[in-house]
């Protein structure tokens, strides 16, 4: 039997604990927690982005998140609350499992833009 991307994407989020909008507006902002959208560049334009999120593309998270890649952002720390979300919350399962399996060890899923903007959260634009 073979599996669907969206066979992963329920894994993910069964796997990665989920942050409401209301809850990640209480700790946004600390320096232990670190959003990341992991939409491609062209997809904030419409929507711009959560108030100091990082823009880190789905393809290019697990180069930025390892230390051991020319890639790696230092923004990434293994200390810290990582929350990710997308436009429909498959591809920030997806990615917040991926840090998980990187050895992060407090990484949540937001799901999605509009969730956040629907919760009255603050969006800027890229």
């Amino acid at each position: 039997m073979s599996k669907s991307i969206m066979n992963d994407v329920a894994d993910a989020k069964s796997a990665v604990p989920s942050i409401s909008p209301e809850e990640l507006i209480k700790v946004l902002g600390q320096d232990n927690v670190l959003v990341v959208d992991v939409r491609d560049a062209p997809e904030l334009a419409g929507t711009g982005k959560v108030k100091g999120a990082l823009n880190v593309s789905r393809g290019m998270l697990e180069f930025r998140a390892d230390g051991t890649t020319k890639f790696h952002d230092a923004r990434f720390s293994k200390d810290k609350m990582i929350v990710t979300y997308c436009s429909s919350g498959g591809r920030a399962a997806l990615a917040a499992k991926a840090l998980m399996d990187l050895g992060y060890r407090d990484v949540r899923r937001l799901g999605t833009i509009s969730d956040w903007v629907d919760a009255g959260g603050e969006v800027e634009q890229p």
